[in-house]
């Protein structure tokens, strides 16, 4: 037995101790399911997903069985964690559910700090998120509450209270942006164990289950064995001073628990509080329909930690296929009539050093002096202004720049002018696009593959948090400057590489069939919707239901 599985076979006897409901669900029976689960797989694009889709046995086959949609888009420009989890349950795009990106600026904010996290609650005194390492330690308090739209699992719980709407991941971001605020279970991994919100319990299955994984998250642990399909794709990349990446097989050495998080072990676990929710909570066995998302990160993590093309990422996909077939399994074990979505918040684009060498020569890292405080300083020389004070704000190379607000309203035009031109003119930046050129766009409908590079970033656009002016780059420019921090590998761009995912529903009895033309993940939640009896109006979702019946019935009726 695999000492990896900490879902399964350690905390088996914690997790599923109940009896199975014995109530048999037909194919023929279209009633609502009783569950919807509701999975977002970080950083797995529609490249990853069409890779590996002939090696999948497990999960992802069963999924690949039902409906397929290939050409999924996150369709904004801003393809970030945050972002992307606020459009799979709300409908809406990011803009319109006021995430713009992962971290903006505020300038207005209250304290030293002005970088604000998509999923704090920076009202509250004494918090901080910018600094890096409050970041890390969890020194600020999570929360939705920047999240302006309801989820599917709210707009249930309106019709039906006794609805149970929970999110279960692996980042607060994620559970938070899916699960919103009214949620009746919440967990994240911080640390070495799942968290929930400030004042709220925890449910006992999930304390024991964090217990029996403490006991061995500091053990080392083996080498994955390395599956055939995935021996052609070890071969060291070397990149930064001296180190490489491409031939890792996660193991781990005694007291390697700050490296969990990105290896395959993590989404084990993940599923395995899924699990325990299920079971405690009885989701899925009671009369009404009740939501359970799901936010995988494990993929994310050894995205950016080893690139999106080597081994670690083979063997991440033949765990995760394997790994989301036994949390099937438990759920069929317990008869309970679910329907699976699952989809990804974003896609991901392989390290440049490794690119280079297979067929992309002008892939490249981002100029180390292409960033708001350098720029700032070029600017405020150029004319003249006096200080020490930065001018320009953003956090980080592409996206959102801020022109600070303590400057005379006409210097500030100036500032934003000369800094927009600057950027525009470096030879990595395809374009520089202004806030109110944005904000007169209109939202944009129809095909996303054929988006203007304008209107991909006004559907992540938002009037009161979005910058003076986004920075956007090159196609297979790494917004990476340096991998000293371990990041090798990154996503966040318009390109496609980036914004397409795949769309996949599974229903038992569900009649399969694959539709190749693009859809969004804002038509997730009206389809899941019109299953589960959920109207949302017209005028409150960007998408639209799509009809995954398969057959002469119309599943959005």
């Amino acid at each position: 037995m695999r000492k990896t599985i900490i879902v399964t076979a350690l905390t088996a006897s914690i997790i599923f101790s109940g009896t199975a409901n014995a109530e048999d669900h037909s194919a023929a029976d279209k009633a609502s399911p009783k569950l919807v689960v509701a999975i977002s797989v970080d950083q797995f694009s529609a490249d990853l997903f069409s890779e590996y889709r002939s090696s999948f046995t497990g999960g992802l086959n069963r999924l690949a069985s039902g409906v397929v949609f290939p050409s999924g888009y996150q369709s904004h420009a801003a393809t970030e964690t945050c972002p992307g989890h606020s459009t799979i349950m709300t409908g809406v795009h990011s803009g319109r559910a006021g995430i713009i990106a992962n971290n903006w600026i505020d300038l207005s904010i209250k304290r030293d700090d002005k970088t604000v996290y998509c999923a704090e609650d920076e009202r509250i005194a004494g918090t901080s998120f910018g600094d890096i390492t409050a970041a890390m330690q969890g020194d600020y308090v999570a929360s939705a509450w920047h999240l302006l739209v309801p989820t599917l699992g709210e707009r249930l719980k309106t019709i039906s209270p006794k609805s149970r709407n929970v999110a279960v991941a692996g980042k607060d971001r994620a559970a938070l942006m899916m699960g919103g605020k009214n949620v009746d279970e919440i967990y994240w991994w911080k640390g070495k164990g799942f968290s929930t919100l400030e004042g709220r319990k925890t449910l006992p299955s999930v304390a024991a289950l964090n217990k029996a994984i403490g006991e061995h998250i500091d053990k080392a642990r083996p080498a994955y064995a390395i599956p055939a399909q995935c021996v052609a794709h070890s071969a060291k990349i070397m990149h930064g001073d001296g180190k490489s990446v491409g031939d890792y097989a996660f193991q781990r050495p005694e007291g390697g628990a700050s490296i969990y998080r990105g290896s395959p072990d993590f989404d084990g676990s993940i599923l395995a509080a899924a699990s325990a929710v299920i079971n405690e909570m009885k989701l899925g066995q009671g009369e009404t329909t009740d939501v359970i998302s799901v936010g995988l990160s494990a993929t994310d993590y050894i995205g950016h930690a080893f690139g999106t093309e080597g081994l670690e990422m083979c063997i991440q996909m033949s765990e995760l296929d394997r790994s989301l077939g036994e949390f099937f399994d438990i759920l069929d074990r317990e008869n309970i009539d679910y329907v699976v979505m699952l989809t990804a918040d974003h896609g991901g684009l392989d390290l440049p050093e490794r690119m280079s060498l297979q067929g992309v020569p002008a892939a490249q890292r981002i100029d180390p002096n292409l960033n708001a405080e350098t720029i700032g300083k070029t600017v405020a020389k150029e004319l003249n202004i006096p200080g020490d004070k930065p001018v320009l704000y953003a956090d980080g190379p592409i996206g959102d720049y801020y022109v600070s607000r303590d400057l005379p309203e006409k210097q500030r035009q100036r500032v934003k002018d000369s800094a927009m031109a600057l950027i525009a003119a470096h030879a990595q930046v395809e374009a520089v696009l202004e806030h109110d050129d944005l904000a007169a766009i209109e939202v944009p409908r129809g095909s996303p593959e054929i988006w203007t590079l304008a209107q991909r970033a006004r559907a992540s656009f938002n009037q009161d948090r979005s910058g003076d002016f986004i920075v956007l780059l090159k196609k297979g420019v790494t917004p990476i400057a340096s991998t000293a921090r371990g990041y090798v590998a990154t996503h966040g761009s318009p390109w496609d590489y980036d914004r397409r995912v795949p769309i996949l529903f599974w229903r038992d009895g569900m009649q399969h069939f694959e539709q190749p033309l693009s859809v969004m993940t804002v038509d997730i939640a009206p389809t899941l919707a019109a299953l589960v009896g959920v109207e949302i109006p017209a005028d409150e979702t960007d998408g639209k239901c799509l009809d995954i019946d398969g057959g002469p019935a119309n599943s959005c009726d």
